[in-house]
């Protein structure tokens, strides 16, 4: 029986030694897993700062562009809108956009109401009247000073001549 004992005691103790090994094979795997992870938490905050970076610099652009875009507006409602009126007034005086652009909704109907009531009961040939018309108004338009305009067309809101 001793060499049965025996037998059973190395086996034991070579079960003994692979349990160790395992153990320490764990812990190195463990220990590199943490390495891993660190190394992971590292990389994502390095990415977590460029993209909040990222995220603050297109914020930026964002707010430069409104800004731009509301500049961008605020001079084409300003004095421009006198070479907006012109121009439309020259093109569609008939239909009475110049008008709307202005803000003069009734009278711009009116001149689309007009202009379609001519051009029917004249059949057409008298519908250069009305161009004639938003010519003349156009031409007013351009030749005053961007001040005058503001202050007759917009502030004073003198819906025609």
């Amino acid at each position: 029986m001793s060499d049965e004992k025996k037998l059973s005691d190395d086996l034991n103790e070579m079960l003994g030694d692979a349990k160790e090994e395992v153990k320490k094979a764990a812990d190195r795997v463990g220990k590199k897993a943490s390495e891993f992870a660190e190394e992971a938490k590292e990389a994502l905050g390095g990415a977590r700062e460029k993209a909040e970076e990222f995220a603050g610099e297109a914020k930026d652009k964002a707010g430069e562009f409104a800004d731009d875009a509301k500049e961008a507006f605020d001079r084409a409602t300003g004095s421009n809108k006198k070479v907006l009126a012109g121009i439309l007034a020259i093109f569609f005086g008939g239909f009475g956009i110049h008008k709307f652009v202005l803000g003069y909704n009734k009278e711009g109907v009116i001149l689309l109401v007009a202009t379609i009531a001519i051009t029917l009961f004249s059949f057409g040939l008298l519908s250069f009247l009305v161009w004639l018309f938003t010519l003349i108004e156009a031409i007013i338009y351009l030749t005053k000073t961007d001040e005058e305009f503001y202050n007759t067309y917009q502030v004073g809101k003198k819906p025609w001549f």
